[in-house]
């Protein structure tokens, strides 16, 4: 389940926390002690990163036995044993912090995307994440909000174009970004999805007027700072003709509104 990138980001982060080894269990746990450990989760939410925890154990020491008592996605309350270790003491206390670091972050991610998610329950919106993620982290983090009930969006500058007010700035206007992009397919590029962001609802017409004109077909428009009211009158205007997506002003406050409003993400 975890890719070549994901194992050796798991092995980098040994080697920052272990260093030349971890000389406070070398010097006062004595040798051929074998133990056992649990963890727990201390607060409500929806757990991840438990096999992420299993590939640490494994890393450090295959003589460690991991037991997954819930699996990644479930949802957890105070106090319920997640995952139970047994084997030498040194090695469980090798490993235990980086994998409860891993676990924590993933954790917190998909408790909150399965938080955004229920408020979304009864729309026909589903929640997206972006590429605003901690370094080195990426897979991780949005493993964690497919945990959570979240969608992804591109992993990368490489699996999509999208083009942003900055790619329109810089093109010129609008028109001219799109050109670019045919021009770019034509060129013999991979065709990947386009995804356009519009700040208002001459910007979206001009989109949709610049790709039926290049004959570039657009996976999703991106409504840019839109107010509910707003997205419900481009949702209106679109009329399904693209799926739309809105982001920037959004929070759980606001979220369900968005949802009402009638985005699909």
């Amino acid at each position: 389940m975890l890719d070549d990138h994901m194992m050796r980001t798991l092995k980098w982060s040994l080697e920052e926390d272990l260093g030349s080894g971890d000389c406070t269990s070398l010097s006062s746990v004595p040798e051929g002690l074998h133990h056992e450990g649990f963890i727990l989760a201390k607060e409500k939410g929806v757990v991840a990163g438990i096999e992420v925890a299993r590939a640490v154990f494994e890393l450090v020491d295959p003589d460690v036995t991991f037991e997954a008592v819930m699996a990644d996605g479930a949802p957890v309350s105070v106090g319920d044993v997640v995952i139970r270790v047994q084997g030498p003491a040194r090695s469980i206390l090798a490993a235990e912090r980086l994998a409860l670091n891993f676990m924590q972050r993933m954790s917190g991610v998909a408790t909150t995307a399965h938080r955004a998610s229920e408020l979304l329950e009864g729309t026909p919106t589903r929640v997206l994440d972006t590429r605003k993620t901690t370094p080195g982290l990426r897979a991780f983090e949005k493993w964690a909000v497919r945990l959570g009930g979240g969608v992804n969006h591109r992993m990368g500058l490489y699996d999509m174009i999208l083009i942003k007010d900055n790619h329109v700035d810089y093109a010129g206007s609008m028109t001219a970004a799109l050109a670019g992009v045919q021009a770019y397919f034509d060129s013999g590029h991979d065709r990947v999805p386009v995804v356009v962001e519009v700040r208002s609802m001459s910007e979206l017409n001009e989109a949709l007027a610049a790709a039926a004109a290049e004959g570039l077909p657009l996976t999703r428009l991106l409504l840019d700072n839109f107010t509910p009211d707003e997205v419900r009158a481009a949702v209106a205007h679109v009329a399904g003709r693209l799926p739309l997506e809105a982001s920037g002003g959004i929070h759980l406050g606001n979220l369900r509104a968005y949802g009402e409003a009638g985005v699909d993400f």
